[in-house]
């Protein structure tokens, strides 16, 4: 089999073995839409002002927890799932087989794929059925499926990446909320940016990805300008990930 057919082969058993953990798919799926509704109960009341373009609260929070949902399942999950993987020893087969590497790591991202293009479905529907959100179309749509895809290649060739600095599964959980939470925050996901913040975090929140995806996601949901140097430093992210995770990866468990 060429390369390209081994990386489709592959996904469809990574496809399966998500589907077939219940626990895992219905709350990869159920996080976004249950932090939907605490940021909109809470703070969804009021009125949005980016640039020229004035959106309901609730409307930010369903492009925000649609940006969320992908970064969840393209750069958390990812790695999490690949650590334990390796620590389990299912890495260390998978090497001993005819399976290229990049095959394995396409798989991944082609499975990811697939799921953040449902979570994004699912969240905009129901922003759609209880906040009267908006949803993409005409050239908005055209734009917001580049940023979609992307952004999810891009989060999880950086999740990949990630899985480097990882030495086992025990650690996978703390490494990865603390080096993705911080960036939640600072790039306006949970508290959207005001008058009065601070010069410091949307100078960090320019250097990272996620603010410029996010940006990417809320010109399809609110209609607020497309930029396409958001698109350039979402891939340059990605490719710089996947070739981190070339070089470094690891198909066996550290020990220190």
């Amino acid at each position: 089999m060429s390369a390209l057919a081994l990386t489709f082969s592959q996904a469809r058993y990574v496809n399966k073995a998500f589907w077939r953990n219940p626990a895992r798919a219905f709350f990869t799926f159920a996080l976004p839409l249950m932090f939907l509704v605490i940021f909109t109960s809470l703070l969804g009341n009021g009125t949005e002002h980016i640039g020229a373009v004035t959106m309901k609260e609730s409307t930010y929070y369903v492009a925000a927890m649609a940006a969320f949902a992908v970064i969840q399942a393209c750069f958390s999950n990812v790695a999490m799932s690949i650590s334990a993987q390796r620590d389990a020893g299912i890495l260390k087969r998978i090497d001993g087989s005819p399976l290229p590497k990049g095959s394995f790591m396409g798989s991944r991202i082609l499975h990811s794929l697939v799921v953040a293009v449902i979570l994004v479905v699912v969240t905009a529907a129901f922003g759609r059925a209880f906040y009267s959100s908006a949803i993409p179309s005409g050239v908005s749509l055209f734009h917001f499926l580049v940023m979609l895809a992307v952004g999810a290649a891009a989060f999880c060739a950086v999740g990949l990446a990630v899985t480097a600095l990882i030495p086992n599964a025990d650690a996978a959980t703390p490494i990865i909320q603390a080096s993705i939470l911080p960036l939640l925050f600072v790039s306006g996901i949970f508290i959207p940016f005001g008058n009065n913040t601070p010069s410091w975090i949307m100078w960090v929140a320019r250097i990272f990805p996620v603010r410029h995806f996010f940006s990417g996601m809320m010109a399809g949901f609110a209609g607020t300008p497309f930029d396409w140097v958001d698109v350039l430093i979402v891939a340059a992210w990605g490719v710089a990930g996947l070739l981190f995770a070339i070089r470094f990866f690891s198909w066996e468990p550290r020990t220190k």
